[in-house]
């Protein structure tokens, strides 16, 4: 359960047609979305194809701070602060450090995406009036499938993402009242206890 949880952190929906379709209008527009968002504050719910069914809150702030706030009976808090991410199972009272470069799904996070069909490139490609669908591959991604991203068209943001976990599950991740470019907290970026994770030494 643990590790579907983070790499559905990550990873930000339905089968896509091959990528056929896509213009430089539809890339650009993809493009100047992931790096133009600075914050993002929404309620989700995560749905995987074993079954497991998970909802609670997301806040987003880039470059690379997340908390993903999981409700009962998950019981979970996910929190990155730019340097590690870390994973709180509340009920075992349990913490565990994961360091950002294990994580290739990061991408999502940063501020400097470009599809240019050579580090990250287009895999499939759906359009119509109300959505765009794009899958994308990325180098260094390791056991991850590709990372699929759903988007609203009007107003042009983000819906939904998906990805293929090593163990072939599918989980899909979809926002609801998402706030954009709201100032955030900055406590919601700090994990604390007696022992912050982040005073850690970084290592794998």
């Amino acid at each position: 359960m643990k590790k579907t949880l983070v790499i559905a952190l990550f990873a930000m929906f339905s089968v896509i047609k091959p990528a056929v379709s896509q213009t430089k209008n539809d890339i650009a527009k993809i493009e100047n979305y992931l790096n133009s968002v600075k914050t993002i504050e929404a309620d989700f719910v995560q749905n995987a194809s074993n079954g497991n069914v998970a909802e609670g809150k997301i806040y987003i702030e880039k470059p690379n701070k997340i908390r993903m706030e999981y409700g009962a009976p998950t019981n979970v808090l996910i929190v990155g602060n730019g340097e590690y991410v870390v994973y709180n199972d509340k009920d075992l009272d349990q913490i565990s450090n994961i360091d950002y470069d294990d994580i290739p799904a990061t991408m999502i996070l940063g501020n400097d995406i470009k599809i240019d069909g050579k580090d990250i490139k287009i895999t499939s490609f759906y359009k119509d009036a109300g959505t765009t669908i794009v899958g994308l591959d990325y180098k260094n991604k390791g056991d991850l499938g590709t990372i699929t991203l759903t988007f609203n068209n009007s107003p042009f943001e983000l819906r939904q993402w998906k990805i293929v976990d090593p163990q072939s599950v599918e989980i899909a991740v979809s926002l609801y009242g998402a706030k954009i470019d709201k100032p955030l907290d900055p406590a919601l970026f700090k994990f604390k206890r007696k022992s912050s994770p982040f005073n850690l030494k970084k290592g794998r």
